[in-house]
């Protein structure tokens, strides 16, 4: 429910006055621990501006789904007007790096290759002109935050886009170009290439560099060299960082936060730079997020701050606070990060529910408590998702957006879109174009479709859902369960029964709902009142939702 009433008993200051019962209404608070997050690839998700799909020549003939699609800024911004987000109970979105991409084309062994996706970076101050503009940016977070939807983009510091006839390796003083990485000890991650022709940026230099020939070239071209220049001199002279790569590239990367009000980066290859670059580049998104909200006071949605969401590949829940490299663990968080993915989730989600839902709880209440975690089910690079051939569409959906921690629905898990493309290598499978039409078309589309909608806008309603203590009420003859959330005066509490038999079900809420409560099943729509500690549901579905009415 969007406003949770609570009812405060106020003592007569009058003798012989009776107690009077005043209502005061709390706004739901938007709570990262709990959020639904919501990850797409730009290009892949919908096209809202075609005659920007050729804006860039890149037509070499490239391997099955290695090429630019069309999908843009324009597309998503559609589709937040339309509804869509919100009917799914979205309340932020995740989106690959917006920042421009080389221009040439590579193959990796998998057919040509553009960069479509987004981490292939020519030019961390522009956008890429197949993604859209700036104005188109600006006009996407504008019409999510009018819809309470935050924005969420995707950063790489660690390495620039590969080489290619059009795209120059940048200077020595900035990247390195091999050895490629071994994965075998902490440093061994570190001062090395991820892969083959993927420059790596000297993240461990403190020594001033000069800007690359090749950038300045195309700046003056562009006619912004001397804004860019004097913008790199006030960042500079403000902060007295050094004026070392990865300064240059948290700069550009704050430029984000300050010019379009973005909340937060999900940081790309956490792990393949030392700890206190993240450090510092937290401090830098942090203070950039203060100065504007500082400059745009009608245009902040809370105050929330900044949100740091790292990708240390292979990090799970399992590990705590620490990712263990084999000669010495991290704690990232300890290091600027709010939460990092949780890639032990897709292996976990295959766990009977209250196995998963009472492990992550203790977890997170305990451990972590204080940050978070995001689970997911299919991701764009991980070739071993839960439920690749997309059996189990209902199962994934209502695990995901019920587990404790952050629900990320990577783009066509609610539509079950296909993992597996023919003709595809590698990756690319997992970065087909969003199913739309079978949304119209496919009959049990639209049944997983409404199941993501109905669990998602609950999940959105009630924080206690993805960020409260989790409570086992009853195991059999019906598993039943409720979660806590309280954040000052607010509380939130929710009863959730699964697997339960169709027709008449009576659910015991001891404790959470008092006698006489108006409650609602948000999964059947119907409501009724608790009497003698239970509740009575007559639906033909295996779900309830209870909220309090």
């Amino acid at each position: 429910m969007k406003k949770i009433l609570l009812t405060l008993l106020l003592s007569s200051m009058i003798l012989g006055c009776s107690p009077k019962k005043e209502t005061v209404q709390i706004e739901t608070p938007f709570v990262w621990e709990g959020a639904n997050l919501y990850f797409l690839l730009i290009d892949r998700f919908n096209n809202g501006n075609p005659e920007n799909d050729s804006i860039i020549r890149r037509d070499k003939e490239t391997g099955v789904l290695r090429n630019f699609m069309g999908g843009d800024i324009k597309g998503i911004t559609q589709k937040i007007e339309e509804g869509y987000f919100t009917d799914l109970g979205i309340n932020a979105i995740w989106m690959t790096p917006v920042v421009e991409q080389i221009h040439g084309s590579v193959d990796e062994g998998t057919g040509n290759s553009y960069g479509f996706h987004g981490y292939w970076t020519k030019d961390w101050t522009s956008i890429d002109p197949s993604y859209g503009t700036k104005e188109d940016l600006k006009e996407l977070v504008e019409k999510a935050h009018a819809k309470g939807i935050r924005i969420v983009l995707d950063a790489v510091i660690n390495h620039t886009g590969p080489v290619t006839e059009l795209d120059p390796v940048w200077p020595e003083s900035w990247v390195r170009t091999g050895p490629k990485c071994s994965y075998d000890t902490y440093q061994n991650f570190i001062d090395c290439t991820l892969v083959e022709n993927l420059p790596d940026i000297k993240t461990e230099s403190n020594e001033d560099v000069e800007l690359p020939s090749a950038l300045i070239e195309k700046w003056k071209k562009e006619g912004r060299y001397d804004q860019e220049v004097a913008e790199l001199y006030a960042f500079f002279k403000r902060t007295s960082y050094p004026r070392a790569p990865k300064y240059y590239i948290m700069k550009w990367l704050a430029d984000y936060i300050t010019d379009f009000g973005i909340d937060g980066y999900r940081v790309d290859t956490v792990k393949h730079t030392t700890e206190d670059v993240w450090a510092d580049f937290s401090k830098v998104c942090k203070d950039a997020f203060v100065l504007y909200k500082k400059d745009n006071p009608t245009k902040v949605l809370d105050d929330n701050d900044f949100f740091l969401l790292g990708e240390v590949y292979g990090y799970g829940i399992n590990g705590k606070r620490n990712y263990d490299f084999g000669d010495k663990k991290v704690d990232y968080f300890a290091h600027g990060f709010d939460n990092l993915i949780n890639f032990d989730f897709k292996g976990d989600a295959h766990k009977p529910y209250e196995e998963i839902f009472a492990a992550y709880s203790k977890t997170l209440q305990t451990d972590l408590k204080g940050v978070s975690i995001t689970n997911y089910v299919s991701s764009h690079d991980d070739g071993w998702p839960f439920d690749k051939k997309r059996e189990k569409a209902f199962d994934a959906g209502t695990k995901l957006l019920l587990t404790p921690g952050i629900s990320q629905v990577y783009y066509g898990d609610e539509t079950a879109r296909s993992l597996e493309i023919e003709g595809t290598e590698g990756d690319a499978t997992l970065r087909s174009f969003m199913n739309w039409e079978d949304i119209k078309t496919n009959a049990n589309t639209k049944n997983v479709l409404t199941h993501f909608q109905k669990i998602g806008q609950f999940r959105k309603n009630h924080p206690a859902v993805g960020a409260g203590i989790h409570k086992e009420i009853s195991k059999a003859p019906l598993y039943t369960f409720s979660r806590t959330f309280t954040k000052g005066d607010y509380t939130d509490k929710v009863v959730i029964g699964l697997e339960l038999p169709f027709g008449k079900k009576e659910i015991n809420v001891p404790s959470i709902f008092g006698d006489g409560t108006e409650v609602h099943d948000a999964f059947s729509g119907i409501s009724t009142t608790v009497k003698d500690g239970k509740v009575v549901i007559d639906s033909q579905m295996g779900i309830i939702l209870l909220e309090r009415k």
